[in-house]
C-alpha cells in the first residue's frame, strides 16, 4: 500500500517541473535554504517521514519500470533497505523526476492530473 498521499506526490511533481523548466527565476537561485524552488523541493522531501520517502522512491522506480505496479510492496522495502544517501539528494539527482513520478502514479492507477488539480483548483 502506498504510504504517501497522491497530493504530496503531485506537489513534488509540480515543483520538480518548475525547477526543470528554468522558467521560474527563483528555481536555481539562492544560497540560503529558504530561497529557490530547488531548496523548497529538497526541504519538502527531507521533511517526509521514512515511510513516505520509501513510497516516493518506489513510485519513481515504478515509473522508471525498475519494478512493476504489482511489486509496490517489494519496491518500498527495497527503497528502505538500499537507502545510502538522503532521499532528497537521490531524487533531486534524477533529471526526469516529475515524468517518472507521473508515470509511476499512472501505473498504480492514480491520476496525477486529478491530484495536481486538487492542489491547483480552477478559478
Amino acid at each position: 500500500m502506498l504510504q504517501i498521499s497522491p497530493d504530496k506526490i503531485a506537489h513534488i511533481i509540480i515543483r520538480a517541473r518548475e525547477y526543470d523548466s528554468g522558467v521560474n527565476p527563483w528555481a536555481h537561485s539562492g544560497s540560503r535554504a529558504q530561497h529557490g524552488v530547488q531548496s523548497e523541493l529538497r526541504d519538502f522531501i527531507a521533511t517526509l517521514n521514512e515511510d513516505e520517502q520509501a513510497s516516493l522512491v518506489a513510485v519513481m522506480w515504478i515509473g522508471r519500470e525498475s519494478f512493476e505496479p504489482e511489486e509496490l510492496e517489494e519496491a518500498i522495502q527495497t527503497a528502505r533497505i538500499e537507502r545510502t544517501t538522503p532521499t532528497e539528494d537521490y531524487l533531486m539527482g534524477e533529471p526526469r523526476l516529475a515524468d517518472l513520478l507521473e508515470a509511476g502514479l499512472e501505473a498504480l492507477g492514480i491520476s496525477p492530473e486529478d491530484a495536481e488539480d486538487d492542489l491547483n483548483p480552477s478559478v
